[in-house]
């Protein structure tokens, strides 16, 4: 089952409430997702430790075959 964007977002949001987000499909399939997250609880993490941050918002969302998101091309950072 594809995800919305705005699924993606709220899932992000929940851990991240006053984050930069932007999520754009780009495949127009409902699976293939970039995702840009800035925030301030970032600053001092490396882009690793930022990333599993992200990853376990999605609560799930991309494990294994059967999970609802195929491919997220993720990019985290602090504000500048």
């Amino acid at each position: 089952m594809a995800m919305e964007a705005h699924e993606i977002e709220a899932l992000i949001r929940s851990a991240f409430p006053d984050a930069g987000i932007t999520i754009t499909d780009l495949a127009g399939d409902g699976n293939h997702f970039a995702a840009e997250v800035v925030d301030e609880s970032f600053r001092g993490q490396n882009r690793v430790q930022q990333q599993r941050a992200v990853y376990a918002a999605l609560q799930g969302r991309m494990d294994g075959p059967a999970g609802a998101l195929h491919a997220l091309a993720l990019t985290t950072k602090a504000p500048d």
